[in-house]
């Protein structure tokens, strides 16, 4: 007769089934290299996980903020390095017009390169960020400098624009407004800027622009200290934007450091050792198949078998 019993076949079949699963289990762990698949296999983990992925998305959030912030500064840097052109080239042709072998008529062509200098300032004043942004509008989205009717050129912009989170609780002022680069000079006891500046030189040179030599030499005089005001304050300007920028390199270099450590975080809480699951993966299956072959011929023995 047959021989077997629910003691037999239970434990048999349990054994088998738990060799089975542990199979699988570790197939799956050397596909995915995940040491488990569900919260509900290791709660605690899967808690640990759920915290360092908030707090890689907030890095990856300022990781982003920062390369922005960059590209702004750098975009700044570059436009206040042509200001600076610009304004060096305007103080050669205020030197050159104080000379008192030009004519009026040499002096009016000084005047009409100004006034090309005046528009390139503009222009420069009016740049427009990567994202298609006014550079230095402040917090506003239209044009920085706007041109009157009668020539004057005014600040059309808002305020500041706010500053750009690059940490937890950590911001930096990526941009800055036209008035706090372009605009606070004070010539002659009076407050202007960097545009009424060359403009007033362009129309102090122009054909019945300065009625006498003292005029004109007044209005070179005070062209001369405007640029100069001018200059300086765009230099600060450009320093200003290189402390910033060298600050954002050294938050780059931390959150890139933090990203290292949170992947070694994630790899120690979640991760599996490969070889060491492919060597207990090959024993798994090894015992899975004597278990199985020992109970299909244990399952055919008779009472007779045994005494035999």
């Amino acid at each position: 007769m047959q021989i077997g019993t629910n003691y037999f076949f239970d434990t048999r079949s349990r054994l088998m089934s738990e060799l089975s699963g542990k199979t699988g289990r570790l197939q799956e762990q050397i596909a995915t290299g995940k040491r488990f698949s569900a919260p509900s296999e290791d709660p605690v983990a899967a808690a640990r996980l759920a915290r360092l992925s908030i707090t890689e998305a907030d890095q990856g959030r300022y990781a982003d903020n920062v390369k922005l912030a960059q590209s702004l500064l750098a975009q700044t840097d570059s436009a206040l390095e042509s200001v600076t052109t610009n304004l060096q080239r305007a103080q050669e042709l205020v030197i050159r017009a104080g000379n008192d072998t030009l004519n009026d008529s040499n002096r009016a062509a000084i005047g009409k390169e100004l006034e090309a200098i005046l528009d390139d300032l503009l222009a420069l004043a009016n740049t427009n960020d990567l994202r298609g942004e006014p550079l230095f509008a402040g917090s506003a989205s239209g044009q920085a400098y706007a041109r009157a009717g009668d020539g004057s050129i005014t600040f059309a912009g808002t305020g500041e624009a706010p500053p750009t989170p690059i940490g937890q609780g950590v911001s930096i002022q990526a941009t800055d407004s036209g008035p706090r680069l372009f605009e606070g000079l004070e010539v002659g006891g009076a407050s202007t800027d960097m545009f009424r500046v060359i403009g007033d030189l362009a129309r102090a040179l122009a054909p019945g622009g300065s009625p006498d030599k003292p005029a004109l030499r007044a209005a070179l005089a005070a062209g001369t200290e405007g640029i100069k005001q001018a200059s300086e304050k765009i230099n600060a300007g450009r320093a200003s934007v290189g402390a910033r920028a060298a600050r954002l390199e050294i938050e780059a270099e931390r959150l890139a450091s933090a990203k290292v450590d949170n992947e070694i975080d994630r790899s120690g809480i979640e991760g599996v050792d490969v070889q060491t699951a492919v060597i207990e993966l090959q024993k798994t299956m090894l015992a899975l198949s004597a278990t199985q072959a020992s109970f299909s011929k244990l399952s055919q023995l008779s009472l007779f078998d045994y005494i035999r």
